[in-house]
């Protein structure tokens, strides 16, 4: 028998504690999937393949707050985006932007699953709780939700209720994302580097529609060898990088030939916030504006856009009195507000009403 003394010198040095966490089948039991909110994830997984597939004609569009802190007001937002999405739904495709890890350079609040009361006490149980509480009522609203897979085990608690994926530009280099991405049930949008290049997020969407095996946890909590066939609905988001945006018409030019290159599809959704606006979230409309006009020219390669957007602008530090927190306001990156997302989209949807009319005819 080794000496425990000489184990203890070995083995979790530097953990301070280890609290079990519920299975993803407890979460379930507690928190089930209604067949409203499975016939909503469902019809939203559809349009975007068909998006993708070019039998849609219409524009995806991922809207909503940099990150959720607060869920009442994140129902709040989605009650108006909801709304919204009956009126631009012959050429607007809305998924809200749920998005509960944020990935960190170095440190700060990592998310609502990570730390749902904001205050470092990391009650990750809580937190995945209240996020499948939080997309199950989107679901049953027919909203269908967005989010970036950032932990490889958080699909295992969520990934019923997610209509489409991203992998962010910190993560689309990554084996274990790419991996896990091959397993996804939706489809799945890879960011290119945060220096702008756009080969790690082709060889992604290459390695992601591959087969793969790789350790895991199934549904009861064990681990596992996962087994996957790949998922053929990788795409490319183009974010900026580098100290300069890529969503100008070149710029798309370029990502094109570059997909088409490698043999993959030339879908690309632009997001319009990130190095794209230069961390400035009143320019985002001028980005959007941008694609709009670009598929307005004829480009076709464009089939979607993503927003950071909140009921109110901006943002705010997280206060040490959580009280003084100011509703509706992101504590992460800073957001459009509510009243200039709904002109925005509301403008898009009578400009595009024609050049997407003639997308289904030409596609026909």
């Amino acid at each position: 028998m080794t000496d425990p003394s000489l184990e203890a010198l070995l083995d979790n040095v530097n953990v301070v504690s280890m609290t079990e966490m519920p299975s993803p089948a407890q979460l379930h039991a507690a928190l089930p999937l209604t067949e409203a909110a499975a016939r909503t994830v469902l019809a939203g997984r559809k349009a975007i393949r068909d998006i993708l597939g070019r039998r849609d004609p219409r524009l995806l569009v991922v809207v909503g707050p940099c990150s959720i802190h607060d869920p009442a007001a994140a129902l709040d937002y989605a009650r108006r985006l909801r709304v919204l999405a009956d009126r631009v739904g012959e050429t607007l495709l809305l998924v809200m932007r749920v998005y509960f890890e944020k990935p960190r350079t170095s440190v700060g609040w990592k998310g609502f699953v990570n730390d749902p009361r904001l205050d470092d006490s990391f009650r990750i149980d809580e937190g995945v709780a209240r996020a499948r509480e939080l997309l199950l009522q989107l679901a049953q609203m027919g909203l269908p939700t967005a989010t970036e897979a950032l932990d490889p085990i958080g699909p295992q608690y969520l990934a019923d209720l997610i209509s489409w994926y991203a992998i962010g530009a910190r993560t689309t280099e990554s084996q274990t994302h790419r991996e896990m991405a091959s397993g996804l049930s939706a489809p799945v949008g890879f960011k290119n580097g945060t220096d702008g290049g756009l080969e790690v997020a082709i060889n992604a969407i290459r390695s992601a529609r591959s087969p793969h095996g790789f350790l895991g946890m199934n549904e009861e909590g064990r681990t596992s060898v996962i087994r996957t066939r790949g998922n053929p609905w990788g795409h490319l988001v183009l974010r900026g990088g580098g100290g300069r945006p890529n969503y100008d018409t070149v710029s798309v030019r370029i990502a094109e030939q570059a997909l088409v290159k490698a043999g993959i599809a030339p879908n690309i959704v632009v997001d319009c916030s990130h190095a794209n606006a230069m961390k400035d979230h009143t320019m985002q409309p001028l980005v959007f504006a941008d694609c709009v006009h670009q598929v307005r020219e004829g480009n076709r390669s464009i089939v979607g856009l993503m927003l950071e957007s909140n009921l109110e602008a901006g943002n705010q530090p997280i206060p040490e009195d959580r009280t003084q927190l100011r509703y509706g306001v992101s504590v992460t990156d800073p957001c459009l507000d509510w009243a200039g997302t709904e002109a925005l989209l509301l403008r898009a949807h009578e400009e595009l009403r024609e050049p997407l009319a003639l997308r289904a005819r030409t596609a026909a």
